[in-house]
């Protein structure tokens, strides 16, 4: 076959083929036709099971937050509120059979009906533990309590709880919920009661200027003097005042309120007598300044930034009988516990350790904090409960046990911890905060739920005690005021009435 055929012979063929493009193969598309309204099928809907997987109610996200906002009481009404819909729900569909919340693979009614027809015992799980029965096996009651309310009308017994004779457009015990008495919610007065003009009340993370006595009478250090007011009276009264050169770093009252220790900025610890107002004792032993006090008994602890704390015995002669050693930097915080001998002490280190009266060596040491730890408190509810709060780099307020020596607890405050309080009353850890929040925060233990926060200080708020009678709260700052708030008591405590709009007294 020559070239001249060839070539006529392709162009035949390319005459008969369509065009083809270098292109992907399209999909074809399949139209589907919907209907404008949507019959759902019931039948094959089991309410039951999609009741019991609803675990949230609308405000678990409220719930699930440990900070709240400056609306708590409104929060807690929504949360009350939703927990009452969601029991009138569950009452409207399910009336009495209300949806258990079974594991799956328990084997249900029918099959337990069938296992013991046959005479066969299922086995039973190695992990699962005895559970109490759901209704009381021993009630006592008569027979005609026991029957539904019932009333004669014309000769014939009518039941009165029954759904046709009911006007109401819920069930019975429905209505029952809705009628039943709420929960009274707590109301904590975010406004202190009380503001004190405290000048030159230092603004140091390392200093314990505050202390409130079981006499009711509060101790405060301002610069150079040891000023006591009265909670009773209202009255101020200056204690001592040091010499030109030194300043006031810590102050303690002893447990029984008559006795006070000053510590001062040249490491001198001074025992004085508040009602006689004069100097017991002097006792030295620190190279720098005594910045934290603690009593126990007779016993007097001072912790220095020479980074020892000193055991002293009131009784003794001498100046102190122990000295302590395994801090690296100054000790912020000391604390006893209300049980037993053991000493509490955190250092500007990050380090919080556990001493006992009768060694020179910690029981424990607990690293955890990357921040100073001023913050300490027992818990007086439950016996060994340390906590603990973390400076400006930490923000956390840990638990310890001290009688397994393991952490057990933690939260994150998101703000600098200065100070920490246990209640004397509830169950709750009082907080007081610096950079940047500036607050006095309320948490419920062990849930470390927060109940509300207070603000009003300017700066960081360092110092904190709390009234003899467990139901007040008094926060100092370095504004230099002194703030008192009315927190675990039902109504105020027994002082004078004095508003904010009043003339604010002065310490001095």
């Amino acid at each position: 076959m020559s070239a001249e055929e060839d070539i006529a012979r392709s162009t035949s063929i390319s005459t008969q083929l369509p065009y083809q493009r270098n292109t992907s193969p399209e999909r074809k598309r399949i139209r589907v036709s919907y209907s404008d309204r949507y019959i759902p099928n019931r039948e094959s809907v089991n309410l039951q099971a999609g009741f019991s997987l609803k675990t949230e109610s609308p405000g678990a996200v409220e719930r699930t937050t440990n900070r709240l906002t400056e609306n708590e009481l409104d929060i807690q009404r929504i949360e009350e509120a939703n927990q009452t819909f969601s029991e009138v729900l569950r009452s409207e569909l399910f009336g009495d059979e209300v949806p258990s919340s079974e594991p799956r693979g328990t084997p249900s009614s029918s099959n337990s009906d069938m296992i013991s027809a046959g005479s066969v015992t299922p086995p039973r799980s190695h992990t699962s533990a005895p559970s109490t029965p759901s209704r009381n096996l021993f009630t006592f009651m008569s027979p005609s309590a026991r029957k539904t309310p019932a009333r004669q009308i014309g000769g014939a017994t009518l039941d009165v709880e029954n759904e046709v004779f009911s006007l109401s457009p819920v069930r019975f015990r429905s209505q029952k919920l809705l009628l039943s008495p709420r929960k009274q919610l707590r109301s904590i007065s975010k406004v202190p009661f009380r503001v004190l003009d405290a000048p030159e009340l230092a603004d140091d993370f390392y200093l314990n200027l505050v202390d409130w006595s079981s006499t009711n009478i509060l101790g405060v250090g301002l610069a150079r003097a040891v000023y006591l007011w009265n909670a009773f009276t209202g009255n101020v009264n200056k204690l001592c005042q040091l010499g030109d050169h030194d300043l006031v770093t810590s102050v303690a009252w002893l447990q029984e309120g008559k006795y006070i220790a000053v510590g001062s900025h040249r490491g001198i610890v001074q025992i004085w007598d508040a009602e006689a107002q004069r100097k017991l004792r002097t006792m030295d032993g620190h190279t720098s300044r005594a910045g934290s006090l603690a009593w126990h008994g007779h016993i007097l602890s001072s912790g220095s930034r020479d980074k020892t704390i000193l055991l002293r015995d009131v009784r003794a002669p001498g100046s102190y009988f122990r000295r302590l050693t395994g801090h690296k930097q100054e000790i912020c915080g000391l604390k006893w516990s209300h049980e037993d001998d053991k000493l509490a002490s955190g250092g500007n280190d990050n380090k919080l350790f556990v001493w006992n009266s009768s060694s020179e060596s910690p029981l424990l040491k607990f690293t955890e904090h990357v921040a100073a730890v001023k913050a300490i408190a027992w818990s007086p509810h439950q016996r060994g409960i340390l906590a603990s709060g973390g400076g400006t780099a930490d923000q956390r307020i840990k638990f310890w046990n001290t009688m397994t020596g393991r952490q057990i607890n933690e939260i994150d405050t998101g703000s600098q911890i200065c100070n920490l309080v246990w209640s004397k009353n509830s169950n709750e850890v009082v907080s007081a905060h610096g950079y940047s929040q500036n607050q006095i925060a309320i948490w419920k233990y062990p849930s470390m739920r927060q109940v509300t926060a207070l603000t009003g200080h300017t700066c960081r708020v360092l110092y904190l005690a709390i009234s003899p009678d467990g139901q007040t709260i008094v926060s100092g700052a370095g504004d230099e005021t002194l703030r008192f708030w009315n927190v675990f008591g039902k109504g105020r405590p027994e002082y004078r009435e004095v508003t904010l709009l009043d003339v604010v007294p002065q310490l001095r």
